[in-house]
């Protein structure tokens, strides 16, 4: 099995013994989100791991980390689910909820971006203090939409929706999930990708109203 790169170390869960511990994993909110998921640090078997639990809101966890892809960037996690959303559909704004999912966010590039955007992202940049993302890449446990599928984010197509899950199958049970980021954004975006500025965590259920509780394990980038 590959082995986590020394110098690129997201912060493990499977150590920690508080979410807030150092600051390496920070709440991710929407302002426009009333209801937040409830993510709690929890012990199955030996492991310490993160437990979602969302009703019909959305909120994540970010490590806000700058990593340079290189050539190839295999991320590899383990999640399980309670359940599949019924009206979940990752074509339909409606359906745009997912029981779980790792969000890669890359560095916005202003040179492929027009003046209003530069502008825009300039003013919101300067209000809130923080660097904006540009495109984006979510790995999800999809409901209608079959693994293998690469799709545009309902609400924004500088965001690909990659299903590694789909539909009951293997739910209430853990799956390890290895992907390389480089090819998948390639395959997205027909591009090489610019630096990550951030990898999350996300269950929502904001879209559908539906209910859900996730578990993850660690996050890790390793040898290709």
């Amino acid at each position: 099995m590959s082995a986590p790169l020394a110098s690129e170390t997201l912060p493990r869960f499977s150590s920690m013994t508080d979410l807030d511990d150092g600051g390496s994993w920070e709440p991710l909110i929407f302002p426009d989100i009333d209801t937040h998921t409830d993510y709690s640090l929890v012990t199955v078997g030996d492991q310490t791991v993160v437990r979602a639990n969302t009703d019909g809101g959305a909120s994540g966890l970010i490590a806000r980390q700058r990593i340079t892809p290189g050539d190839s960037l295999i991320l590899r996690w383990r999640w399980k689910v309670s359940n599949v959303y019924d009206a979940g559909d990752a074509r339909q704004k409606s359906g745009d909820d997912y029981p779980a999912r790792i969000y890669v966010a890359f560095a916005f590039q202003p040179e492929k971006a027009g003046f209003f955007e530069r502008a825009k992202r300039a003013t919101v940049e300067t209000l809130f203090g923080e660097e904006l993302p540009g495109n984006a890449l979510n790995y999800i446990w999809a409901n209608r939409v079959p693994k293998g599928t690469i799709l545009p984010n309902p609400f924004t197509d500088t965001t690909q929706m990659v299903p590694v899950n789909g539909g009951p199958e293997r739910v209430g049970e853990w799956v390890t999930i290895e992907r390389d980021v480089v090819a998948d954004y390639r395959a997205a975006f027909g591009e090489a990708p610019p630096p990550i500025i951030g990898i999350g965590l996300m269950t929502d259920s904001d879209n559908t109203g539906e209910s859900a509780t996730a578990w993850y394990g660690d996050v890790e980038i390793v040898e290709p």
